[in-house]
């Protein structure tokens, strides 16, 4: 029995390895034509570029770790049915379940690294991948210039293109906003045409400009108490003209990584569970202030409608005794009140109606953001678990399927391996979209797929044991000639079609 359990684990690595580094090499692909245009004509160093695709490689196991468990159990219990191998294993009196048991304490191992793996070097590979990519971004700032969109990257400076050749980085329609003097748009210049280049030393940006027109309107005048402020106008027209825009932190000088720790893709159990009670307190708080305030602005606006006159205290000995003052019937008050001051207490009702329906909004919509930003965090938790889980499921689907179908080679497991991934990932991203639209709670949303694949593994496991023909197809073919035809057309079709 020793020798069968690394007979099959001998035959279960070898199709694991190879397709857990064929989907992260079809994943990394992905990732390449995403990012190709912040990648290419950047200058980056072949260290840079490995470290990034290193990066991704390693954030890209979550997604391809579950289909190799699929996709090599297929192949590897497929394999033996059809090489006749599961058969003479059951002759020897040894059930499907025994003979699997030594890949279900491997799988289980694997779960467990997978959790690991999830907790402790997913926060810091993504961190660097993010960071990393953020600063690959913002090289070359020419090249993100997009037509139509105005491009913020370069500090002090708004920049719109109309159009752009990208054969000859001929710019169109150029419009530049200098917002370094923090007076708005006040200097702005347009230009017909224009090139952009970095300088070899990537500390400035050489615009080239032709036919434009430079508009500056300064701001002068007294900034005392009584200010007056003038903007004279000036307009001067160019043939050509040559602007160095200075790049801070260009050359891809590296961001510092702690920007990005707040993210909640960066973050391990502890550091959610923490942040998320965080999160709680101040929603809580934030609810309870606004709900507060809001009592309180009413108590104020309405003793402004009614202030019942007051006896003058001319010294402590003559202060009345405070008695019990009982609600005024404002009705009754509203009623004995001029048309003048009937109109002003309704204009002051109504505006403080509205500044209360204002104020609960804006803390309602504040509430709403965090909330949504709360749902991530308890996401992310989740998802750390469902990654194990995930491999448990696809290993009690791979191997019952394939003890069932006896299929071997990568072709038919690849095709049920992609649809049973595919429905899986199709029900997660859904479960995850309306767990973060509070269309249902956070643990139904992302452990909805595992409650519906998990079942789905058991049945299989359960045919795969006592030998069911589940997905054969003569026993559907069988089925359809002895109930779906009449006597002489099932005869005919046995003997013209089936030769019987």
């Amino acid at each position: 029995m020793k020798r069968l359990n690394i007979f099959l684990i001998r035959t279960y690595i070898g199709p694991f390895l190879l397709t857990f580094f064929l989907v992260i090499f079809i994943l990394l692909m992905q990732f390449l034509w995403k990012y190709i245009d912040d990648l290419v004509g950047k200058g980056l160093s072949i260290q840079v570029i490995s470290q990034l695709l290193m990066y991704v490689s390693t954030s890209l196991v979550p997604m391809a770790l579950p289909l190799a468990i699929l996709l090599s159990s297929i192949m590897t219990f497929g394999n033996m049915g059809e090489n006749s191998e599961l058969t003479a294993i059951k002759a020897a009196g040894i059930s499907l379940q025994r003979f699997m048991r030594p890949l279900i304490i491997l799988t289980f191992i694997l779960g467990i690294a997978a959790f690991l793996f999830s907790n402790y070097v997913m926060p810091y590979t993504n961190l660097k991948m993010r960071s990393l990519i953020y600063d690959v971004q913002k090289q070359r700032p020419e090249l993100q210039i997009k037509p139509g969109v105005f491009y913020n990257g370069i500090e002090g400076y708004s920049i719109r293109v109309s159009n752009k050749d990208y054969k000859t980085s001929m710019l169109r329609q150029l419009k530049i906003y200098d917002h370094t003097k923090g007076l708005g748009n006040t200097t702005v210049t347009t230009a017909d045409s224009g090139f952009m280049k970095v300088t070899s030393d990537k500390r400035y940006l050489v615009v080239t400009l032709f036919k434009g027109y430079n508009y500056d309107e300064s701001v002068e005048g007294n900034y005392g108490r009584f200010k007056s402020y003038n903007h004279p106008f000036r307009r001067d027209k160019f043939s050509k003209e040559v602007i160095m825009l200075e790049l801070p932190g260009f050359g891809l000088v590296r961001t510092d990584e702690s920007l990005f720790k707040s993210g909640y893709q960066m973050m391990n159990l502890k550091q959610l569970d923490h942040t998320t009670d965080s999160i709680s307190k101040i929603i809580n708080q934030s609810m309870a202030f606004s709900a507060g305030n809001t009592i309180q602005s009413n108590i104020f606006q309405t003793s402004n409608y009614y202030r019942p006159p007051q006896a003058s205290v001319t010294s402590p000995a003559q202060a009345p005794v405070k008695k019990a003052v009982k609600h005024p019937d404002f009705y009754k008050l509203y009623a004995g009140l001029s048309a003048q001051d009937k109109q002003r207490v309704a204009a002051q009702a109504l505006s403080s109606a509205r500044n209360a329906k204002y104020n609960i909004d804006e803390s309602k919509l504040m509430t709403e953001d965090i909330i949504k930003r709360l749902r991530r965090y308890e996401i992310e938790w989740h998802r750390k678990f469902t990654l194990s889980l995930a491999c448990f499921i696809f290993f009690f689907i791979g191997a019952p399927l394939g003890a069932i179908i006896r299929k071997g080679g990568i072709g038919m497991p690849l095709v049920i391996s992609v649809l049973f991934f595919v429905i899986y990932y199709v029900i997660s991203m859904s479960g995850e979209k309306f767990a973060r639209e509070d269309v249902v709670t956070v643990f139904n949303g992302m452990w909805i797929s595992s409650m519906i694949l998990l079942p789905i593994g058991a049945f299989l496991t359960y045919k795969a044991t006592t030998d069911s023909v589940l997905l054969n197809t003569e026993t559907y073919t069988e089925f359809f000639k002895k109930y779906l035809y009449p006597k002489k057309v099932n005869k005919f079709f046995r003997t013209y079609l089936f030769g019987k």
